[in-house]
């Protein structure tokens, strides 16, 4: 093993805050996903919570592990952590159908006093509204993908542990507002025709297309930064900025084909039903649905 990354790997250390956080919210949603099956609502299938349970393990991936400690050193890794929190994790949280377990999952007197107000008021029901219309995810996604890219602003990251911070849950929360639309967990409705979604999806791959075509033709260092930096796997500079932008482009497009092309199937074959992974099958009726608010 090579010096220089060997001395990395050995300054990692556990992120025991994250960790735990992720670990509580695993809990959490699996207690009120076993509450659900056991009231013989058999409503999120057991792929459903596997499916969340990697999202959460993919964003330990992206800031947890060892991976973390060549984010400042590499562009590559730094692209491996953006994919890991915009692009993989959230869908597969999403596909979760994560709030009703989460509710289930929670103290009822926290759900009861606290939630319920909260989800009950109308304010805050607009906003949610706002947050969730197509063209906001979109923007949202693209903002936070182009704005942190800029080299004043990215070079900000990479000085700052809390602008640090901040770029990371702009990246997750961005991630989880441009695949709402997509996805569309429960409760959310449905905004648009299922043959927008698939324009949806094209026009998502023009930003990370613009960005990962600089990466990789760009015959300067964007970012100054790592040249400062020691490089654990010999690459240069320009060579992990091509490696970077190469992994980009070609992940975006694979990770973003693949719902696009089951929602053409279906949508060519006529099938009147969505597809399993943009929708989460709940009963339609009230009655048959356990409410958190009143379930213990």
């Amino acid at each position: 093993m090579p010096p220089t990354l060997q001395v990395a790997l050995e300054s990692w250390r556990i992120p025991v805050p994250l960790t735990l956080a992720l670990i509580l919210a695993a809990f959490v949603y699996l207690r009120g996903w076993l509450r659900l099956r056991l009231s013989s609502v058999n409503e999120i299938p057991g792929w459903r919570a596997g499916s969340l349970l990697l999202g959460l393990f993919s964003i330990w991936i992206a800031l947890g592990s060892p991976l973390s400690v060549f984010d400042e050193q590499l562009l590559t890794v730094h692209m491996i952590q953006h994919l890991l929190l915009m692009t993989i994790a959230p869908p597969l949280i999403l596909l979760g159908a994560p709030v009703m377990p989460f509710m289930h999952g929670l103290p009822r007197t926290f759900v009861k006093t606290v939630l319920g107000p909260i989800f009950r008021c109308p304010p805050l029901q607009r906003l949610g509204h706002l947050l969730s219309q197509p063209v906001f995810c979109w923007l949202a996604a693209a903002a936070a993908l182009l704005g942190w890219h800029i080299p004043a602003a990215f070079n900000l990251a990479l000085r700052s542990e809390a602008w640090h911070i901040v770029q990371h849950s702009s990246f997750l929360s961005a991630g989880f507002l441009f695949w709402w639309p997509v996805v569309q967990p429960w409760p959310s409705v449905q905004k648009c025709s299922r043959w927008a979604i698939l324009f949806y999806l094209f026009l998502a791959t023009l930003p990370c297309d613009i960005l990962s075509a600089f990466l990789v033709f760009s015959e300067r260092v964007a970012y100054p930064a790592y040249l400062s930096t020691t490089r654990p796997l010999g690459l240069s500079v320009l060579d992990d900025q091509q490696c970077a932008g190469a992994l980009m482009w070609t992940c975006i497009t694979l990770i973003y084909l693949l719902p696009a092309a089951i929602l053409t199937i279906h949508l060519l074959t006529g099938r009147s039903t969505q597809p399993a992974f943009l929708h989460t099958a709940l009963p339609s009726s009230p009655i048959d649905r356990p409410s958190p608010f009143d379930s213990e």
